[in-house]
Formats: C-alpha cells, sequence, structure tokens
C-alpha cells in the first residue's frame, strides 16, 4: 500500500512506528473533495477543525479592500494547513482550492488526543510548522530582495523539492497548474512581469512550461538563478528521514 502524502511528509521529520501510520490513516479516512476555487476557511471562521491536503493544490491568501489578492502560502499534497490553529479564536485569512482537492477535515480534540498519545507525530507537527515557518521567512526575502525572474526561479525550485519529498515529483519536472495570475498574485509581480520573466528563462534553457506541466531542462542553472538553498526546508528537503533521538513505540 502507497502511503498517503501526509504520511510521507511526517516522515521527513520523524520515524514513524506501524501504530503511529496507523492512526494517522484513521485520522484523514473521511475525506471530501473541493472543486476549484471553493474554500477550506474564510476570513473570521471560528477555526474548530484542522484541513490537511491529501491531493491538489491549495493557497492561503489575503485580499486587500480594492480586490487585489496577496497569495502568502502555497499547499501541496501532504501538508497541513496550520497544526494548531485552533487554539485561536478567528483567523483573518481564506484558504483555497486552486485546483480539485481531496481535503481531510480534523477535529480539534481528534489531533489533541493524537498529539498526547503519539511523541513522534507531535514531534512531525512541530517540525512542520517550524519549516513552514522558514518558508515564510524567505517568501519574504524574495518579495523584498530577489528580482522577477529570482523569485519565479525560487518558487520553480521550492515547489519541486516539496512534490519530490512527498512522491509528487522526480524533482525534475510537475505538473502546474498555477495561471500566470496565480503566479503573480505568489510572488508580489505583475501578469506582465511574470510573463516576461517565464520567456526569460525558457530562453536560457533553464525551463519548458507547456501544457500546465513543468520541465526542468537546466537543475543547475535554475537554482543559481534563484540562489536556492535547501537548508530552509530542513528534514524535508532530504532524502532520508532525519533521525529522533528515541525510537518509535
Amino acid at each position: 500500500m502507497i502511503a498517503s502524502p501526509f504520511i510521507r511528509k511526517l516522515e521527513h521529520f520523524a520515524l514513524l512506528s506501524t501504530e503511529d501510520r496507523r492512526r494517522i490513516e484513521a485520522l484523514i479516512g473521511r475525506a471530501t473533495f473541493l472543486a476549484p476555487h471553493e474554500h477550506f476557511v474564510r476570513p473570521g471562521d471560528d477555526p474548530r477543525s484542522v484541513h490537511i491536503l491529501l491531493d491538489g493544490w491549495a493557497c492561503r491568501y489575503k485580499t486587500l479592500p480594492d480586490g487585489r489578492r496577496q497569495i502568502v502560502s502555497l499547499f501541496l499534497p501532504g501538508d497541513m494547513c496550520d497544526p494548531y490553529v485552533f487554539l485561536l479564536d478567528a483567523v483573518d485569512y481564506a484558504i483555497g482550492a486552486l485546483t480539485p482537492c481531496t481535503v481531510a477535515k480534523v477535529p480539534a480534540r481528534s489531533i489533541r488526543e493524537l498529539t498526547a498519545d503519539r511523541p513522534h507525530i507531535a514531534e512531525a507537527l512541530w517540525w512542520q510548522t517550524l519549516v513552514e515557518l522558514d518558508l515564510q521567512r524567505e517568501k519574504i526575502v524574495s518579495l523584498g530582495r530577489r528580482n522577477a525572474k529570482e523569485r519565479i526561479a525560487h518558487l520553480f525550485c521550492e515547489v519541486l523539492a516539496r512534490l519530490a519529498a512527498v512522491g509528487w515529483s522526480n524533482g525534475t519536472d510537475c505538473d502546474w497548474p498555477l495561471t500566470q495570475a496565480d503566479l503573480a498574485d505568489i510572488t508580489g509581480l505583475s501578469t506582465v512581469h511574470v510573463n516576461r520573466s517565464l520567456q526569460e528563462m525558457r530562453n536560457d534553457g533553464l525551463i519548458e512550461l507547456h501544457n500546465r506541466h513543468l520541465v526542468v531542462r537546466d537543475h543547475g542553472g535554475l537554482r543559481e538563478t534563484a540562489m536556492f538553498d535547501t537548508i530552509h526546508l530542513h528534514g524535508l528537503a532530504a532524502e532520508t528521514p532525519r533521525t529522533p533521538t528515541t525510537e518509535p513505540g
């Protein structure tokens, strides 16, 4: 049986036992389908559950009063959207599906019980939270210091690494469902700058992007353009999971 992307992701952060995996599978057993543009979360919601993305792409975003959108996080298969969000009284953002999505909605009580009973799962979830914080820091660097081409190249490298970690990519190519408007909202650019940067990367022989599929032709060149370093992904970018301090029970 192929492990779910959520389990594969957690196993980059902690060594899970058979019982850990069984408990996780039970947790995500009831999944729902969302069509593109449907929402998991809306601003002002009282978060009593946690969402785990099992398939598809989604994003966390905020919208200004004039309608301009900034995508602040990109969610990929295996991501838990804020493991401890239920500690808040309300959220100030939206989470919406960018593609058809399969999502498990897990009550806060189940998360509390699982992390109390299974310390390696709790450790893995804290690692995920820390990686998410580093993803946000790297995004701030991109928005503040990288130029248009560098921002998009960095996003390509990062997404490929994250997808490869859960078996959704070989690290060189992947499905790419994002539109140029989505890319603009992620990178803080205009669609004109996005289009121009993509064309430059094609002309430089770095990538091919056709029929919603991304192929990296020069991985070293793309990483150099992006000034990409996997350190901010920590164990998620490793070929093997990190070694925990204790054996799973």
